[in-house]
């Protein structure tokens, strides 16, 4: 058999060993499920702490809902309106305009801020005298100083003091829920009496509408009170304003006529027009017709055929009697000559028309002519009349500036005075109106039943209490508790890989071991397969197993894995190098004769006279013989160097039982001469802080560090179950075992 150097660790696979140990504890990315396995663990570890948490709480909650006095709730239900009239508008008292849904939102929220006012509860308190009620401050347990002797402290300032102090407790049991996406509103009250509660609240409904009709009508009183004011103060300017109008009216000569629309006085304001204004209007409109009159002769007079010539009678008859004679004539022409005596008289009587015809033509001429000529003088006249009168007006205007001015002052003040005056009035109606937009839609009734205290919802509370509490002290207890309960806590604190649990057995360990059924054995024999994976060869040839303190079962773990080595038809040595507190012949029912301190201090060279055989095939074991005085000047040597060279000539594997690593030197000097360590942790019983500094001490002295081994592991103060319990998996093994 070759030997193997006793210090150099490559061959020892730390990341296959973390992979396995990984693979094997579950913990290959600690995740949501792990941690709730975790916290599930602490819970039941520390189940008494929450369960004494838990039961305390729920004690103190039924005791406190018992000794707490009922209280009953009384409730109303209130419709407040949008209130749109605004007493600032001249449209009219009545006039509402849409608000936006943020304007009524802020009202609302107005009105629910109103209803809790320390003055709408002083209102309800003297509504009810409840500042001289010594029973209402007994109720609510603050009469004591309010009234000695059960009588009240007088004076007004006493009295205010009561009336704060009942407005505080009124308050205090008032409230406000307004339900959403509505004009409701939920007023309730709650006290010992259940009468008093309804009382209270059908009170505070009647003082709040109260409160908010005399709200509104002190704001029309106000506003009547401004409108008098100004009404007084518009009066005073309009009589001042229409004597300056009068008085320079008088001084300027302005004579104004009244107009039968405002539109046909001056600027369209005083409704009056000036007599000037009015005799050139009139004037201009005579002209105009003149100058119509003119032009419609003169066309008459230079047109050919003349309309009022055609309609004459006179000469139409004349021209008819012509046209007939004309034809009389002319029908005698041809059959006589025109000497003919009765056609001599046709041609006379025709000249004789003719001349009556151009005479009757000559005086309608004349008539025209006469017509065209009084049109003309007439115009002439009237221009030279309109000429003289806009003179006459464009005076008068520059003289009416100021009038004006005067006229439009005294109409202004006149229009605003009437449109005060009509609101003036319309707010007194609406102010005596009284309109309400608060309506109750539920009347406060007696309750039945108390509101408080609850008790269902006490032990709710309680339970909820005592649960978080007992969480807290479970968290704290596990922070405080330094032990290792959880396999998966080894890697995360250590960073060394964990390549087996064994149980914690009912039985000895020993009488387990020797059952190849037993959990025990079986963990083992798990823990002998996953040390093969720890070096590219296998189980290493030469390790040795340590722990942070005594009594950890290291010693029990280097006799398991010697035993279940040997059975595997491999030579195995097992050294009890533990020399102050050897128990391996104690283990093996062996005497503790010659041994390795008696090979160590050069008392003998003989190797074969300290093997000792045993009654498991294959299993040799060296007993740590006498008690040397210094231990680690022996181990110290090249003496236990070479003989750990010799016996990995005889043997295939030797495994070390090693001293404990904290307040000894030994398990260091032991650990450097192998090919790695198997260390050795009590679950539940060794401290965190001590395991860190035994693996940091074995680290420093180079002493590679196969895994480790969690001993005496109860899984049910695990963080979850990790299936140790082999008699169970595989379904054999007695009842003992399967309880380990």
């Amino acid at each position: 058999m070759q030997g193997v150097p006793m210090k150099s660790v490559d061959h020892v696979r730390d990341v296959p060993g973390r992979a396995l140990a990984a693979v094997r504890t579950g913990n290959v990315e600690p995740g949501v499920g792990h941690i709730v396995k975790r916290y599930l663990s602490i819970a039941r570890r520390r189940k008494w702490a929450v369960i004494g948490a838990v039961c305390t709480f729920l004690l103190l909650g039924l005791i406190i809902t018992l000794l707490t006095t009922p209280k009953y709730t009384s409730v109303a239900t209130l419709e407040i309106q949008r209130e749109t009239r605004n007493f600032t508008q001249v449209q009219g008292a009545q006039a509402d305009e849409q608000q936006s849904s943020a304007n009524d939102q802020e009202y609302y929220e107005t009105q629910y801020g109103l209803l809790k006012t320390r003055s709408q509860a002083n209102a309800v308190v003297e509504a009810l005298h409840l500042q001289d009620s010594a029973k209402f401050f007994d109720m609510f347990g603050s009469s004591e100083k309010l009234f000695p002797n059960g009588r009240p402290i007088g004076g007004n300032a006493a009295r205010l003091d009561r009336i704060s102090k009942a407005s505080t407790i009124l308050l205090k049991n008032f409230t406000v829920s307004p339900e959403r996406l509505s004009r409701l509103v939920r007023i309730s009250f709650t006290s010992p009496d259940a009468a008093f509660s309804k009382k209270v609240v059908e009170t505070w409904t009647a003082q709040f509408i109260s409160t908010t009709l005399a709200r509104r009508f002190e704001t029309t009183a106000y506003a009547r009170k401004f409108l008098e004011q100004r009404l007084t103060q518009l009066r005073s300017r309009i009589d001042e304003s229409e004597r300056q109008l009068v008085a320079y009216a008088a001084q300027q000569g302005i004579v104004n006529l009244p107009a039968s629309t405002p539109s046909q006085g001056e600027g369209g304001l005083s409704g009056e027009r000036s007599l000037a204004v009015d005799d050139l209007s009139t004037l201009n409109r005579e002209l105009v017709r003149a100058t119509a009159d003119r032009i419609q002769a003169q066309s008459r007079l230079g047109a050919a055929d003349d309309p009022e010539t055609a309609a004459n009678t006179a000469l139409q008859n004349l021209r008819e009697r012509r046209a007939d004679v004309a034809a009389d004539y002319a029908r005698l022409l041809t059959q006589f000559r025109s000497d003919y005596p009765p056609a001599k008289a046709q041609q006379s009587q025709l000249a004789q028309l003719d001349r009556a015809i151009a005479a009757e033509e000559n005086r309608g001429r004349r008539r025209l002519q006469d017509a065209y000529q009084a049109s003309m003088k007439r115009e002439a006249e009237l221009t030279s009349r309109v000429t003289a009168l806009k003179g006459n007006v464009l005076d008068a205007r520059r003289r009416s500036i100021q009038y004006n001015i005067y006229q439009r002052d005294t109409d202004t003040n006149r229009q605003l005075y009437d449109a005060l005056l009509q609101r003036y009035k319309e707010i007194g109606v609406a102010g005596g109106v009284g309109v309400n937009n608060i309506s109750v839609v539920e009347q406060p009734e007696v309750a039945e039943r108390p509101s408080s205290p609850r008790l269902i919802l006490n032990l709710f509370i309680s339970l909820l209490a005592g649960l978080a509490v007992g969480a807290g002290l479970a968290l704290i207890l596990e922070q405080i508790d330094e032990a290792i309960d959880d396999p998966a806590e080894i890697e995360e604190m250590l960073g060394i890989p964990l390549l087996g649990t064994t149980p914690r057995t009912d039985v000895e360990p020993l009488e387990a071991l020797a059952d190849p059924k037993s959990a025990l054995t079986e963990a083992y024999l798990s823990l002998r397969t996953t040390l093969s994976f720890a070096t590219d060869h296998g189980v290493p040839y030469v390790f040795s197993v340590s722990s942070t303190r005594a009594g950890e079962g290291k010693s029990l773990t280097s006799y398991a894995l010697a035993r279940l080595l040997a059975r595997q038809q491999r030579r195995t040595l097992l050294i009890d190098c533990d020399m102050r507190s050897p128990s391996v012949h104690h283990e093996l029912g062996i005497p503790n004769g010659p041994g390795l301190s008696n090979y160590l201090a050069g008392a003998t060279s003989d190797i074969d006279s300290l093997l000792v055989k045993t009654a498991h095939d294959g299993l040799i074991v060296m007993t740590a013989g006498p008690q040397p005085p210094s231990a680690p000047e022996l181990l110290s040597g090249q003496h236990f160097k070479t003989l750990l060279e010799k016996l990995q000539d005889r043997f295939d594997h030797v495994v070390v039982d090693a001293p404990p690593v904290m307040g000894l030197a030994d398990a260091p000097l032991i650990a450097s001469q192998t090919e790695g360590t198997l260390f050795v942790i009590e679950s539940h019983g060794t401290k965190k802080s001590m395991t860190r500094v035994a693996i940091a001490r074995l680290q420093a002295a180079n002493t590679p560090i196969l895994g480790v081994v969690l001993t005496k592991f109860d899984q049910k103060r695990a963080a979850y179950g990790y299936g140790y319990d082999y008699s169970e998996r595989y379904g054999y093994g007695n009842s003992s075992d399967a309880r380990a």
